[in-house]
């Protein structure tokens, strides 16, 4: 992994709306998610999941909370001196920077690098890199940048070199606030000098790449207030655009999905359910194929239930032979203070097994105890 930006001397990505922030962006809103009920959330994985995704009470969805909080009585120079002896002399106590990292916040992180340079006049990435390697290296690192760097970063490397990881477009710019989403094309623009809208239409094409130009713009009405009229006029036209005539509408899927809020297109979805006697899932499944339609897929599983959505991801990246490592640390790193806690919930319920059961399973050594610490074991 690259080097990034270290923190300023004020405090970091992360502090509360008042406060200043890494690069000047604004602290992202707190995210609501409209509940799922048990008749409206279909299965999500075209039948690949062992069980169909069970309904969840609204206020399991609503409210969410990480696994990782911000540190009581948090001390940043205290953690520097903890960190330095821990990487001092002969070998590494790997345990000790454990216990650091998967107890503070992105924020609490972004101080103890600032500290630590202040203390010793060493940079603390270099460090740790120098004494990790591996999955555990990647993911201390990754946990040590700040949230819309990591975001854009992760984008960067999904586009750059030969060939382009679609799937990671899709899992961030299909799922971030509007907030969110502007603060990671500026970063991306400020950090690595780059136009993200160009890079995608380079490295995407067709309906796909059109999804994708349309979720950078930040522009989702966000208004959790639900027109049902609306609902039911824009699932009359996804049906004629789609199941209700030969051949496909994408533009109008495209306009639909990408600009309604997420509470408004719940209700679309099961406005369409009664128009159509089918879930608009398996409309889309039909209709399209490919990366548009896991992208058109994506943001409809986001408006019935975001955690679901990241569960699923988990799960395929640990099932089968071989684990996606990038994608595990990845949705690890960027919920553990949003909606982890929810995310194990509906794993379990998915799955019939834990996060943490399948995480011990496909892991092992310092990797697999930080991971775990991270989901909270």
């Amino acid at each position: 992994m690259p080097s990034y930006p270290g923190a300023p001397a004020g405090p970091g990505f992360g502090v509360p709306p008042a406060g200043p922030a890494f690069g000047g962006y604004p602290q992202p809103p707190v995210q609501s998610y409209g509940g799922g009920g048990p008749a409206q959330i279909p299965d999500y994985s075209g039948g690949q999941a062992p069980s169909p995704m069970p309904g969840l009470p609204a206020a399991t969805v609503q409210y969410t909370q990480g696994t990782i909080q911000a540190a009581p009585n948090f001390d940043a120079n205290r953690d520097a001196e903890i960190l330095r002896k821990a990487m001092k002399g002969f070998g590494t106590d790997e345990q000790a920077i454990i216990n650091v990292v998967a107890n503070r916040s992105n924020d609490q992180r972004q101080k103890i690098k600032a500290a630590f340079k202040t203390m010793y006049g060493k940079d603390l990435i270099k460090d740790l890199k120098s004494e990790l390697s591996g999955n555990v290296e990647e993911l201390i690192l990754a946990l040590f940048m700040p949230s819309t760097y990591y975001d854009a970063w992760s984008l960067r490397h999904a586009m750059k070199g030969v060939g382009t990881q679609e799937r990671v477009l899709i899992e961030i710019l299909c799922t971030r606030t509007n907030q969110e989403i502007r603060d990671i094309v500026n970063c991306y623009k400020s950090e690595f000098g780059r136009d993200i809208e160009q890079d995608i239409r380079a490295d995407t094409s067709g309906h796909f790449e059109r999804l994708l130009v349309s979720m950078c713009q930040g522009n989702r009405d966000e208004n959790q207030n639900v027109d049902y009229q609306k609902a039911q006029e824009d699932a009359q036209r996804l049906y004629q655009a789609g199941e209700g005539k030969l051949g496909t509408d994408e533009s109008c899927f495209n306009m639909v999905l990408a600009s309604r809020s997420f509470p408004q297109l719940k209700a679309t979805v099961e406005a369409y359910s009664r128009i159509a006697n089918r879930d608009l899932l398996s409309s889309i499944d039909r209709e399209f194929s490919g990366n548009v339609e896991r992208g058109l897929k994506a943001i409809l599983q986001c408006a019935l239930n975001r955690p679901a959505f990241f569960a699923e991801r988990l799960y395929y990246s640990m099932k089968g032979a071989g684990t996606d490592d990038s994608t595990l640390i990845r949705i690890i790193v960027t919920r553990s203070e949003i909606d982890l806690v929810q995310i194990k919930q509906v794993f379990s319920q998915m799955y019939q097994k834990t996060l943490a059961s399948m995480i011990s399973s496909d892991t092992s050594g310092d990797y697999r105890r930080l991971l775990l610490a991270i989901v909270g074991q």
